[in-house]
């Protein structure tokens, strides 16, 4: 499972409708708006 860096939610990235890709990464979401609140300021998800 991945974790929607967003909310924190486990999505399976087998089924994922929601990623996106980032610096050769690619990451999952677990609805539009994690992914869009992600693709709007990935660094404040990725610090830490």
């Amino acid at each position: 499972m991945a974790k929607d860096l967003v909310c924190g939610m486990d999505v399976d990235p087998a089924t994922a409708t929601h990623k996106t890709e980032y610096q050769g990464q690619t990451y999952y979401f677990c609805c539009p708006a994690c992914k869009r609140s992600f693709e709007a300021n990935p660094a404040q998800y990725l610090k830490g």
